[in-house]
């Protein structure tokens, strides 16, 4: 058996559990997939959006729903080890991969100020366009379950606000066209696993900015990994809390919340406090 035979077998059966049924749960459940859809299955080169990928690749062959995929990797401006590396991984998953370039790394080098909102706004957009150009009418990101409740945490803490990663997004730059996330509900701790698993190494971080590309566990110093050694810290009080967390979002109680917005405006619970009776 090929080391790719072995890969695929293991997903259906010794990482079923962990992998295959969250991955098949989050796309029934918020109907990501539909019939005939054709998906742009985004690789960064990460651990997240190559086991993304082959998970997808095995969707479409064994599936109960006929849609398309194409394997799609952006170059924003890589060194040629990391590029290598992406291509080298493609190949051992037997994952066929088009790799398009784009010149963000050069363009987001010249920026002073938020280099990275930059970053993430212009890659989004270049995956959408080249989506397109390929008959595609969704992209597909490897966000996790932990990128989850870690943005849910970010939200409130840094940015004062209650907002969650969602599932699925229309794009409003590009009409018809839709973002999904297929492993919204795989935990990062069984990508890890499975990864060491079968001895797959990918990258961690391939900006030209911070050159950060080989560290697996690398700590850094951003919001997102304060707030990733704070839930760590929560685990070892309540096992619950990712879990708790992530339905924290699901079920908001608007009669204990002071305002909200939604697409018809900003509310207050003021607004209409009056016309309500307490006993």
């Amino acid at each position: 058996m090929e080391k790719y035979q072995e890969i695929e077998r293991s997903l259906i059966t010794k990482y079923r559990k962990e992998i295959w049924r969250p991955l098949i749960t989050a796309v029934v459940q918020y109907k990501l997939i539909q019939e005939g859809d054709a998906v742009a299955v985004c690789i960064s080169g990460g651990k997240d959006s190559m086991l993304m990928a082959k998970c997808m690749q095995e969707l479409e062959r064994h599936g109960p729903c006929r849609f398309r995929t194409e394997f799609i990797v952006m170059d924003p401006g890589y060194n040629a080890a990391n590029r290598q590396l992406i291509l080298e991984n493609a190949e051992l998953l037997h994952i066929p991969v088009r790799l398009f370039e784009t010149p963000i790394f050069d363009i987001v080098n010249r920026v002073n100020e938020s280099p990275c909102y930059l970053c993430a706004r212009m890659r989004r957009g270049y995956l959408y366009k080249h989506a397109q150009s390929l008959g595609c009418n969704k992209i597909a990101l490897g966000h996790h379950f932990d990128d989850v409740i870690e943005t849910t945490l970010l939200s409130m803490m840094y940015a004062g606000e209650i907002r969650g990663m969602m599932p699925k997004l229309h794009s409003t730059s590009y009409p018809g066209m839709e973002l999904i996330r297929p492993m919204y509900c795989v935990r990062e701790h069984d990508i890890i696993r499975f990864a060491r698993r079968h001895g797959l190494s990918f990258l961690q971080c391939a900006c030209r900015l911070t050159e950060n590309n080989n560290a697996e566990d690398a700590s850094g110093g951003s919001k997102r990994q304060e707030v990733k050694r704070l839930l760590a810290q929560l685990r070892k009080e309540d096992p619950l809390i990712d879990r708790n967390i992530f339905q924290s979002v699901q079920n908001v109680n608007l009669e204990k919340v002071i305002a909200w917005r939604d697409p018809s405006g900003s509310h207050h619970f003021l607004d209409d406090y009056d016309e309500y009776t307490v006993i």
